[in-house]
């Protein structure tokens, strides 16, 4: 019987394990290389040209072609102003694909990259809707999306990315659209407060429900709910018993509104003013009126 030493089989097996390596690649078991997955895209192929190439395709919405091309120039040529653009399109053109992680990492990247870029407006703008956007789906186009049952974070830094927007591009030509956007979405974020504060109220945690309505007062001024949080805010006082808080609540209530503010746009029945907090905190909880 043969008895090869360890010293002996070590270089054996090293020439087998390369030759077996070799024989994969040949035979494509590792897959194959940029050419031969798109033959369009050559090696000889310059920055311009790419990039031409790829913002036509975006122009023509044919958007996986587009984000081919333009991750092929950036991994070709990292650097230079076709790079810039091809970074910030790409972002676009993720956006348009829903591919919202890869469109905020993108854009994040640029606005970093180049904080004196000519474009740095529109990048904050298109970062608000790609936050703008997030979470939305087909169905939200046939059934309103009801804001206190989804997560209130994306359109959180969407109201927090066009307010930048405004504050440092404030004649910027996206600023106006920004404003439009940042009302929605006060109206949205002030609406999920109220929900939340409602939540606490009728399980008794009074404080924790003054707090959330306060902070709806304190951040989403001229919101449409902010007669029924300030109306909140009183009842939760009175909960408290501090009589004090809820005599100046209501005054703060008067000064700026009356009862009919309490109205509740688009309620299917009778229209009758809430004769009281707990008929509104009724409606909240039970969507119906009396």
């Amino acid at each position: 019987m043969f008895n090869f030493s360890a010293s002996i089989l070590r270089p054996i097996f090293i020439i087998v394990f390369l030759i077996c390596i070799s024989g994969c690649s040949v035979f494509g078991l590792f897959g194959k290389d940029d050419k031969d997955k798109d033959p369009e895209i050559t090696e000889g192929e310059t920055a311009e040209t790419l990039y031409q190439e790829a913002h036509i395709s975006l122009r023509k919405l044919d958007i996986n072609e587009a984000v081919e091309k333009f991750e092929v120039l950036e991994g070709r040529y990292p650097f230079g102003r076709y790079a810039q653009q091809a970074q910030l399109e790409l972002a676009y053109a993720y956006y348009k694909q829903s591919d919202t992680d890869r469109a905020l990492s993108s854009i994040n990247r640029f606005i970093k990259l180049n904080p004196q870029h000519p474009s740095l407006d529109y990048a904050y703008y298109l970062k608000g809707l790609i936050a703008f956007d997030s979470g939305k789906s087909f169905i939200h186009i046939i059934i309103p999306r009801d804001p206190s049952k989804n997560d209130p974070t994306p359109l959180r830094e969407s109201f927090e990315v066009f307010g930048t927007l405004i504050d440092k591009f404030p004649d910027s030509e996206y600023a106006e659209d920004a404003k439009l956007r940042m009302v929605y979405l006060r109206n949205e974020l002030a609406e999920y407060e109220l929900k939340v504060a409602n939540f606490y109220m009728r399980r008794g945690a009074y404080v924790a429900s003054a707090n959330r309505t306060r902070y709806i007062m304190e951040n989403y001024q001229g919101a449409s709910v902010m007669p029924q949080a300030i109306a909140m805010l009183e009842k939760a006082y009175e909960k408290l018993e501090m009589n004090d808080l809820a005599q100046d609540t209501n005054r703060v209530f008067h000064e700026n509104f009356d009862e009919e503010d309490l109205y509740i746009d688009n309620v299917v029945c009778k229209k009758s003013v809430f004769r009281s907090i707990a008929e509104y905190l009724f409606y909240l909880d039970k969507k119906e009126c009396n």
